[in-house]
């Protein structure tokens, strides 16, 4: 009988080596993992895949969402089960050629839409004031031809690039006080007091946090941040006690079971909905809160359907692809030179991430209920269509980052010598 060499004795250190027959050792997975995805997010094309296939996932699962909850209603409504979800589709038709045609503008052409984008914004909203129609309450909507748009919705992109083309102008000159506030901050009040002519505190609410965002990533000072949120705090007020329905919103928000039957019911329907969904859901068109219980299931509470049809796992998924959004967009705007891309990069993040915060919050019960619909996801084309042209451009920005763009020349260069090998033969 021959006893072992104690050499040959497994040891804890050995695990360290791998070989045929060895056990990798604990966490060695993770480590590996770990160190797979800052590969990947190294390469010089992260960025703008993750931009491409977040927002691509988004309006996918937005269009199945849509076609979902309005179902019931199109069906009552327009005796066709399709009707919403059709309208939704001509929207993305449109939109999606836009948001290509924006990933390609030159930033000079972009920068010079932004006046006249800002100006045609202000006339809309101004068209809106006197001659708007009044849907749910709000009057935020302009009747063209067979379609009602929202010039509001197109307001929040106008001024993101308006306001990044004039800090971008004065970029050097941003230390001092004046140039960091004129013309930014009166011009943007004038859009936000257009809007609350209609009523729509919601869309006033994204348009501050915009302005706030746009201040901070030009580096106003943290006193200017305190003096702007107790100003708008205090408008907030103003504005919600002077209006008796937005008073019991704001009052009920917290436990809108107390008032179930009158301004509780959405946000506890809404609840109900993502109570019942679970981990995984009751399965896509299975929603029984969309028969009728809880208003605007397409628009403002389609998160709340797509958390009983997907349960948590969907609703988180579609968390975290704005959040992967919102991450590459800021690796976008940290890497670049330019001040325009910088500037508008961040404010087209700060209103997406924003919007979508507001809206989760409000299904949630932890904000009220003010009428905000989830970007991308929502039914309605007036918030699509910029939100699709923003996205293009933030695209477009990760397209034109230099290791990015020599990527794509040479991937390029190589199809093209592919192609010109095989046919050769």
């Amino acid at each position: 009988m021959t006893t072992a060499n104690p050499e040959d004795v497994a040891t804890p250190s050995a695990g360290l080596t791998s070989g045929p027959g060895t056990r990798a050792p604990l966490g060695s997975g993770v480590v590996a993992g770990w160190r797979s995805v800052r590969e990947a997010l190294d390469k010089p094309l992260a960025s703008y895949y993750m931009l491409l296939g977040s927002s691509a996932l988004l309006l996918t699962i937005g269009l199945i969402m849509v076609l979902s909850a309005s179902s019931v209603r199109s069906y009552i409504v327009y005796d066709d089960s399709y009707a919403v979800v059709k309208r939704q589709l001509l929207w993305v038709v449109i939109g999606l050629p836009a948001a290509w045609i924006a990933s390609r503008l030159p930033i000079k052409h972009i920068r010079r839409l932004a006046y006249p984008g800002f100006l045609v914004s202000l006339v809309l909203l101004g068209l809106v004031a006197q001659f708007g129609v009044v849907i749910n309450g709000n009057k935020n909507w302009l009747a063209v031809g067979p379609f009602n748009i929202q010039p509001a919705e197109i307001a929040k992109l106008a001024i993101v690039l308006w306001a990044a083309n004039i800090y971008a102008h004065k970029e050097r000159r941003l230390r001092e006080l004046h140039h960091l506030l004129v013309p930014v901050v009166p011009g943007l009040f004038a859009v936000i007091a257009l809007v609350l002519v209609g009523r729509d505190l919601g869309t006033a609410m994204v348009l501050a946090t915009i302005l706030l965002g746009m201040l901070w990533v030009v580096g106003a000072p943290l006193r200017l941040f305190g003096l702007s949120l107790s100003v708008l705090a205090v408008a907030g007020v103003a504005l919600a006690a002077t209006d008796s329905e937005r008073l019991q919103r704001i009052t009920h928000f917290t436990d809108p079971f107390k008032d179930y039957t009158d301004a509780g019911w959405q946000p506890a329907h809404g609840l109900y909905a993502l109570s019942t969904g679970g981990w995984f859901g009751e399965g896509i068109g299975a929603s029984t809160q969309k028969w009728g219980d809880l208003p605007e299931a397409h628009t403002d509470f389609i998160f709340a359907v797509l958390g009983e049809e997907l349960g948590l796992v969907g609703t988180m998924l579609v968390v975290g692809l704005f959040f992967t959004i919102a991450y590459a967009a800021i690796r976008v705007a940290l890497h670049t030179e330019d001040p325009f891309v910088r500037y508008a990069t961040f404010g087209i993040v700060v209103w997406l991430l924003g919007q979508m915060i507001i809206n989760v919050g409000m299904v949630l019960a932890v904000l009220p209920v003010i009428g905000i619909p989830l970007p991308i996801v929502s039914y309605g084309g007036s918030a699509l269509l910029p939100s699709l042209v923003a996205l293009g451009l933030v695209i477009g920005f990760a397209r034109r980052e230099p290791e990015a763009a020599a990527a794509l020349a040479a991937r390029r260069r190589n199809r093209s010598a592919g192609l010109s090998a095989s046919t050769s033969r």
